[in-house]
């Protein structure tokens, strides 16, 4: 059972191995730095027990005191140059030890966030933004904690007790045997204390990793938490998950030392018995007086790695713990699509076909729970549709189709006849411009923004894109112009700002097809006009997909496609829904009603008005 318990974690470990093999030299460079550092700290007890030797032949006269003087003085000059080897060594592979352990952390962290980058958006919706930011720094804390005591200490301790081992050996095998059989006593006696830390453990960071998602989200969100009084409710609610891994630790650690005592004892009396041994054959004339000093010593020295093996396994332990969460995200499915990108092309569009063209597709975010059913519309090069639905009628979940953020259960979602699971799903994001509700900016300089979609872009093209998005007056009117820095989302910009930045980088971008998440529908009437007047321009000779928020929005595209249930409704211009019956006509009928019980209808389908 302790065994099956033990060969898990080994396997983990092995697994951190050869995860970071790449970095082979730096740890064969740790090993060649603790054989040196190992034999000049052996050097030292022979060099005493030889100085004994010399000066109990003097005491007994078989040794003249200018050779005994002559010899011990060259002993204390060896014994010398041994410690500053050892010391000079010992350093050289902190160094190397340190140097690996952040290379390691700059391996694991870049890995870690190339798999986030690579993942479903599927995996995303079920996950804070937090927690998986305390994972990355958790598990690589402690990857790297166990890195660096494997390197500064471990291999050092490891080669002098293999050292000492071969040694006593040679005086008696006895010895040899005695410690031999202390090592993996020692290591079990630790292993037994392995399952139930690794439980305690794992609870404390599902603890620690939900506070800090909750956390990073009331930071993000603090605006909101003032203005509803939530200040007191969400502290106890942070402070209560961290005080449930006080409790979690004290339990934990009680256990992890009581195990020790045992251990110890352990441990004591069998040094006490060696000692009494070397002491035994001492007086018996098996060992002379410098033998003895000499095995009394290398038996201190080994004394230190089996006692550190409980620092070790216990950091081991943490790195085990961290690692599991890690590799669990390492271990999950990419985003897979039957083409990647490499840099391939997306083929020449089929002659004659739609720009865009959903055939019988039907999608659900949890199995068998279909949020569409047989979708199907197509929509021609430069034509301008509109989607209308009720609120989780599906509008937003066929502008994910179409970025390709999820893939349809049934049916083809196309672009320019090509259906894109078939294509280099990175070329089919480059051709869709998409204009968010929220404007979703990052922190950092307008500058950068404007240009995230294409990093490349001049300061003439950044500049173009912002007076075609109507953004260039704003913009100079501040101190930096263009290379204000606006903080995290934007928040140092007013929501008319951040969107027409949101357009210009769309503009910048100048993708073909264009996705418009009615991006004025929250602003108010003259920063609604600024940012309407650039979507204008942005829309002139694109094929656009606009999720409708305004009546007077649907009244300008080409055509109108509605939404009821996850079924298509009604497809057709908006002279010809307007007197169908239909839920656009529903809808014009209730904004003329203009009461109260109407407007509330309005809102179920996500109309302002």
């Amino acid at each position: 059972m302790a065994e099956a318990a033990y060969a898990a974690p080994v396997s983990t470990l092995v697994r951190i191995i050869r995860f970071t093999r790449d970095l082979w030299r730096l740890y064969a460079l740790i090993v060649i730095t603790a054989v040196l550092a190992t034999v000049t700290s052996l050097a030292v007890p022979f060099l005493v027990g030889a100085a004994t030797d010399t000066a109990a032949q003097a005491a007994a006269g078989s040794v003249s005191p200018s050779t005994a003087t002559s010899r011990i003085v060259w002993s204390a000059v060896w014994i010398l140059v041994a410690f500053m080897a050892s010391t000079l060594l010992q350093n050289l592979g902190g160094y190397v030890g340190d140097v690996t352990g952040n290379r390691l952390r700059t391996m694991l962290s870049v890995r870690y966030y190339e798999k986030l980058l690579t993942l479903p958006q599927s995996w995303y919706d079920s996950e804070l933004t937090g927690t998986i930011v305390a994972r990355l720094n958790r598990s690589i804390a402690e990857i790297g904690n166990f890195a660096k005591t494997m390197s500064n200490a471990f291999f050092s301790m490891l080669l002098t007790a293999v050292s000492v081992l071969a040694i006593c050996a040679w005086y008696w095998w006895g010895l040899a045997v005695l410690l031999f059989v202390m090592f993996p006593a020692f290591v079990w006696l630790t292993s037994l204390t392995s399952r139930k830390w690794q439980q305690l453990e794992a609870e404390k960071n599902t603890e620690i990793d939900i506070a800090s998602g909750r956390f990073a989200e009331v930071v993000g969100q603090i605006r909101v938490v003032k203005s509803f009084v939530r200040e007191s409710s969400e502290l106890s609610s942070f402070a209560k998950r961290f005080r449930r891994t006080d409790a979690l630790t004290r339990e934990q650690s009680a256990h992890w030392h009581r195990m020790d005592v045992w251990r110890r004892t352990a441990l004591n009396l069998a040094f006490f018995a060696i000692h009494l041994i070397i002491f035994l054959r001492t007086l018996s004339g098996d060992f002379s007086v410098g033998d003895m000093v000499l095995l009394i010593q290398l038996i201190g020295l080994v004394r230190a790695p089996i006692e550190s093996m409980s620092w070790v396994v216990d950091t081991s332990q943490r790195a085990i713990a961290g690692s599991k969460d890690y590799f669990s995200v390492m271990d999950i499915a990419h985003e897979v699509w039957p083409t990647a990108s490499h840099g391939l092309a997306l083929p020449a569009p089929v002659a004659n076909a739609p720009t865009i063209s959903f055939t019988d597709v039907c999608f659900a975010y949890e199995p068998g729970h279909d949020v569409l059913h047989d979708i199907s519309f197509t929509v021609s090069h430069g034509e301008k549709i509109a989607l209308v639905g009720e609120s989780g009628g599906g509008k937003s979940t066929i502008v994910n189709l179409l970025l390709g953020l999820y893939q349809a259960r049934t049916g083809e979602v196309a672009l320019s006849g090509h259906d894109i699971g078939e294509l280099p799903i990175d070329e089919v994001r480059r051709r869709v411009g998409v204009v968010f509700q929220d404007a979703s900016l990052f922190s950092g300089t307008i500058r950068e923004n404007i240009a995230y979609g294409r990093p490349e872009a001049t300061d003439e093209q950044i500049r173009d894109a912002a007076r075609r998005a109507n953004a260039s007056l704003f913009i100079e009117q501040f101190t930096d112009g263009y290379d204000t820095l606006i903080g995290e989302r934007g928040l140092k910009l007013s929501g008319g700002q951040r969107q027409r930045i949101a357009v210009a980088r769309a503009m910048l971008k100048d993708a073909p097809v264009l996705v418009l998440d009615e991006a004025t529908s929250a602003l108010d009437t003259k920063a609604e006009r600024s940012v309407q007047e650039g979507l204008d321009a942005l829309m002139a000779d694109r094929t656009s997909v606009i999720i409708a928020h305004r009546l007077s929005t649907i009244a300008g595209v080409d055509r109108i496609i509605t939404l009821r249930n996850g079924h298509v409704d009604e497809i057709g211009t908006p002279a010809e829904l307007a007197v169908s019956g239909g839920i656009y006509a529903e809808l014009l009928s209730l904004q003329n009603a203009g009461s109260k019980a109407a407007k509330k209808l309005l809102a179920r389908y996500d109309i302002t008005g």
